[in-house]
């Protein structure tokens, strides 16, 4: 079995220009985002190991908000899902897979939770 190091920051609530329909154009919708990074991991994480040996968990969070561009509409919340694995990508070349789970919040009649889940793998 393979060691694997996987990061996460869940749940996480971001407004987001993102939509087909008119009436969810023009306006910021609140999306539920969660995002898991795997890195190659080290050989030992020690009481002292200082943080670049593995990644800060607010870059996850990072790049479901502020990298996010401004004023840009996104058609698709897969897109939105898209751009965040990019981000984390470009970030950090420990970064071998992402995972993003998006959950438009604003389509929920009964609680129930819409949205997609992407995976994206280092190319």
């Amino acid at each position: 079995m393979t060691d694997s190091l996987i990061l996460e920051v869940a749940d996480f609530e971001h407004d987001v220009l993102t939509g087909i329909y008119s009436e969810e154009t023009g306006k910021p919708q609140p999306l539920r985002i969660t995002v898991q990074a795997r890195l190659a991991v080290a050989e030992h994480y020690a009481p002292d190991t200082p943080l670049d040996a593995s990644k800060n968990y607010m870059d996850l969070k990072f790049a479901a908000s502020d990298a996010l561009p401004d004023g840009v509409h996104f058609k698709l919340i897969e897109a939105v899902a898209e751009h965040i694995c990019e981000t984390l990508f470009v970030q950090d070349q420990r970064v071998e897979a992402v995972t993003v789970k998006i959950v438009k919040l604003a389509i929920s009649e009964a609680g129930e939770k819409i949205g997609i889940t992407l995976h994206r793998e280092r190319r």
